[in-house]
């Protein structure tokens, strides 16, 4: 094999490569034996026929297309390892000619992993969050763990607001029942706004036992057209009511729930959670902006292929995360009324970003001269086993050495950016602190340049 020329010109590659006879000869013969069962020949049983009878029946080149596709693999990784191409994504052949002497000469076209340019990557300024808990997220938090803690029992009552109503129901307009408008057994808390507007109230004030139609109109904008805008009448009937009992919000309460010994000492647990969550993420979302920026400033021909197996990778981690509630992802998406095509296309986004992520942080990491020891593989190996709480062995049989040794580069690269970035309020912030200026400072200040 004899690579004739090689160009790159942006993400893609072009190489002229001339394969001996000899070699393309062993292919034919390859593809005959594979094909020639396939061909009937008058005067021989099926797979029984010469080669060369096949040939001069079919023409001398019946055989070529096989033998380039069987000759194409061995080939293709010939070149590869020649002009050192790191290709991604599948190459085509192109121009495929035979020359006198009986070489074949083919041109092959790739996509190339791309020649990236750092921009600036260190010493970013970057927006980020102060992090604020007030009173009021706390004892909505609070609010939170009495309603988990809040038991529901049956009352022999007419039903209030916040009681639940076990009923039938069933939707009618001008007298003909609508598609979706029956359910049996439906458990409905009266105020909590699940239904259209007007038709808890009208619950209210029922027996467990007792029907009612209840007259409502469907709001203009309602998802569907047949019935928006119209009036409709529900026959409900009752069969239990339920109250809820929430528990006294006091000590005892808090020793119940917690691990703290007073409703004080619980707020302030409570506020020490929320803060370290929201620090977890305004740190997360502050890496990840450091990182989008650093990523912008790269110069790069990004090649398709590239961003078509980040599509790929998310559209599998999405039908993974749907598997998990039990729904395929083509269940999802016919209930969404949208096809693969666009839904590939709306992730596309993401995984330009993911691509230009990776190409960055692979390149810091060569700038920087990063390296991966394989003890440093072993630790983060075991940091995941006990993440996922599995055994190593275990992670190791659905990740490679080589994944997690790029992972862990990866995360030294990034560490390089996030805490050289310098971290500057967001405007909206930073305004409205300068707006929480005590008006009495203000005349203070006037009074001194005066």
């Amino acid at each position: 094999m004899n690579v004739k020329s090689c160009e790159k010109q942006g993400s893609t590659a072009k190489v002229v490569v001339e394969v001996e006879r000899a070699r393309f000869d062993e292919a034919l013969e390859t593809a005959y034996r594979k094909e020639r069962g396939k061909i009937a020949v008058p005067g021989f049983r099926k797979g029984k026929a010469p080669r060369k009878v096949i040939e001069a029946m079919y023409g001398t080149t019946v055989f070529y297309e096989d033998a380039i596709n069987e000759l194409f693999p061995d080939v293709y990784a010939d070149v590869l390892k020649e002009t050192e191409l790191k290709a991604v994504g599948y190459p085509s052949v192109d121009n495929v000619d035979f020359a006198e002497d009986g070489n074949l000469t083919m041109e092959i076209s790739t996509e190339v992993y791309p020649e990236v340019t750092l921009g600036q990557y260190k010493g970013l300024e970057v927006g980020k969050l102060d992090v604020e808990v007030y009173d009021e997220d706390v004892d909505a938090e609070i609010e939170r763990l009495v309603t988990r803690n809040s038991r529901i029992q049956t009352v022999e009552r007419p039903a209030k607001l916040d009681d639940t109503v076990v009923l039938d129901y069933e939707g009618f307009v001008n007298g003909v029942a609508f598609e979706g408008g029956k359910a049996e057994k439906y458990s409905l808390t009266l105020g909590s706004g699940q239904f259209i507007p007007g038709f808890e109230d009208q619950l209210v004030g029922m027996s467990a036992g007792e029907e009612r139609d209840i007259t409502v109109t469907f709001p203009e904008e309602y998802g569907a057209e047949e019935l928006a805008g119209k009036e409709a009448v529900f026959k409900c009937k009752v069969h239990e009511v339920k109250e809820t009992i929430r528990p006294v919000l006091d000590d005892e309460f808090a020793k119940d729930v917690s691990d703290a010994d007073t409703l004080e000492e619980l707020k302030e647990n409570t506020r020490k959670e929320l803060t370290e969550r929201r620090q977890a993420d305004v740190d997360q979302a502050f890496d990840a902006a450091c990182l989008s920026a650093a990523a912008a400033n790269i110069t790069a021909d990004i090649p398709s292929a590239l961003v078509d197996s980040w599509v790929e990778n998310l559209k599998n981690q999405y039908a993974s995360q749907l598997s998990m509630s039990g729904m395929k992802l083509e269940d999802y998406l016919q209930m969404l009324a949208m096809d693969e095509a666009k839904f590939l296309e709306t992730l596309r986004p993401e995984a330009e970003s993911r691509v230009r992520n990776d190409l960055l942080l692979e390149k810091v990491a060569e700038v920087e001269g990063i390296e991966v020891s394989d003890e440093e593989v072993e630790e983060e190996f075991k940091k995941m086993a006990e993440s996922y709480k599995m055994e190593v062995e275990d992670v190791k049989k659905y990740l490679s050495d080589e994944d997690v040794r790029t992972n862990v580069l990866y995360n030294k690269a990034s560490k390089i950016i996030t805490e050289s970035a310098i971290p500057v309020k967001f405007e909206s912030q930073a305004s409205k602190e300068e707006s929480a200026e005590t008006p009495e400072e203000k005349p203070a200040e006037e009074s001194e340049e005066a």
